[in-house]
């Protein structure tokens, strides 16, 4: 897929879909549904009230995955019902490689939670969510969170098979390390 009118295509077109999962809203309650592989990866990012504000401030604003290498399309906030495209590009290339739909299905900004949860939608190479929170426990530390759940959607996810798996993994390392690198760049 290549270009803005591609991706414009694709978005409107995302807009227009359901969830392509039915347990929709399942990483906010906790425990993550039976059926998908599903994990959750944490790292402290910092201390106190500012880093807790920074780290939350990132993740709404789509810095996670921005921060790990990917566009998101369009630049719109993370708020319920938003749709998203989350956009894979080769090094030096101009057009995307995948273009991976994704719906916001929750978000939490609380005194102690702040962050939000995006599903798959029809298109993308998997199927099931995905979510992005800050913390901050009683003794000010400041940590982020990514949970998810998911199974392969796709052919080339399901062919994938360890790949696909080594390709979360390695995502949500980026993901992780994007936060707690923007939480020190901007305590500075």
């Amino acid at each position: 897929m290549g270009g803005k009118r591609a991706l414009r295509r694709a978005y409107a077109r995302a807009c227009g879909d359901a969830p392509s999962y039915r347990e929709v809203g399942a990483t906010g309650e906790g425990a993550l549904p039976g059926g998908y592989r599903v994990f959750r990866r944490r790292i402290r990012v910092g201390c106190g009230q500012d880093a807790f504000e920074r780290a939350g401030a990132y993740v709404l604003g789509w810095g996670v995955q921005r921060g790990a290498g990917f566009g998101v399309y369009p630049g719109v906030p993370a708020v319920p019902g938003a749709t998203a495209l989350v956009v894979l590009r080769p090094p030096g290339l101009p057009w995307p490689r995948l273009v991976i739909p994704c719906r916001v299905v929750w978000t939490v900004r609380a005194a102690e939670r702040i962050g939000f949860a995006y599903g798959t939608l029809p298109g993308h190479p998997e199927r099931g969510e995905e979510s992005f929170v800050v913390g901050r426990e009683a003794d000010g530390l400041v940590w982020f969170e990514v949970a998810a759940f998911s199974r392969p959607a796709r052919w080339y996810a399901r062919l994938g098979g360890p790949l696909t798996r080594l390709f979360q993994d390695l995502a949500t390392r980026r993901y992780l390390r994007a936060v707690a690198a923007a939480v020190r760049e901007r305590a500075h």
